[in-house]
């Protein structure tokens, strides 16, 4: 009977590192169950590995032998598996840049890069044909033909602007932003609803419309005028007090940000990203 593999692998640290002691450490385990698999070990093989002289223990020289081509077999093993995964076609993951840049980019780096395929991320709000991405976010009600929808989280917004353009001036209640320019945003009409306060009639916008959120944030910070920003993606800024957020209504929905990927794509590597992403988007803020 051959004996297992990971008790070869034991062997060949315990000969590199010089000690079961240390062998242990490297392979996170206890000196006592790596001094048991030598043991077994040297059943299972009909010979002794190692001499054992006090508290130090020396592999035979056929011990060491073998050491030397298991540690070579491994080193072919890992070359093996580099190569498999280096041939492995890359998964098109397409994102808006807001989404991308500010909840994307700071989690996709804890993606297990063992097993899995690479990834390129392309930054565009364009829906595209379904052909030119495995994996795409975007930002809707639901409802894409021809695509499985993935919900990661709600489109959230509310007033946000830097300490610096309010001043000494209060917000006592909504109607306060007729007095500020507000940067140009879809869902203002729908934020002064939720906050149940009539869209105040003089209110004034800046004369740039930014094609992105990240820009609002950046002329926000800069005391061009509030902006209506997410509070999740954007919390760094409050965080840091760059921005702050008045009012504590929060319009959210109707739309939801969606992982999207083509119905009848059977591989599993688009699927696994796309319920890595939710596990993501369910984690604690």
């Amino acid at each position: 009977m051959r004996p297992p593999l990971e008790s070869l692998r034991i062997l060949e640290a315990c000969v590199s590192a010089g000690s079961f002691a240390r062998a242990a450490e490297r392979l996170c385990l206890t000196p006592a169950a790596v001094s048991l698999r030598i043991r077994t070990l040297e059943t299972e093989l009909g010979q002794p590995l190692f001499q054992r002289a006090g508290r130090r223990v020396v592999p035979t020289a056929a011990a060491a032998v073998l050491a030397g081509r298991i540690r070579a077999a491994l080193d072919g093993i890992a070359g093996a598996l580099d190569e498999f995964q280096a041939a492995m076609p890359p998964l098109r993951l397409t994102a808006p840049p807001t989404f991308a840049s500010r909840w994307l980019a700071p989690r996709l780096s804890r993606y297990p890069s063992v097993g899995t395929s690479p990834i390129e991320v392309d930054v565009s709000a364009d829906i595209r044909d379904p052909s030119a991405f495995d994996v795409a976010i975007r930002t809707g009600r639901g409802g894409w033909e021809g695509l499985d929808e993935y919900r990661l989280a709600p489109v959230e917004a509310t007033p946000m602007l830097a300490p610096s353009l309010l001043g000494t001036r209060t917000l006592n209640g909504p109607e306060g932003l007729a007095d500020f320019e507000l940067l140009p945003h879809p869902d203002w009409d729908a934020w002064f609803r939720g906050a149940q306060c009539e869209t105040p009639p003089a209110l004034r916008f800046a004369m740039v419309d930014y094609p992105t959120h990240e820009l609002d944030a950046s002329a926000a910070v800069a005391g061009v005028g509030v902006a209506l920003l997410s509070q999740s993606l954007f919390r760094p800024l409050l965080e840091k007090g760059l921005l702050i957020a008045p009012f504590p209504y929060v319009l959210t929905g109707p739309a939801w940000h969606f992982a999207l990927m083509r119905a009848d794509d059977s591989r599993p590597a688009p699927r696994q990203l796309c319920a890595w992403l939710c596990e993501r988007a369910h984690e604690p803020a």
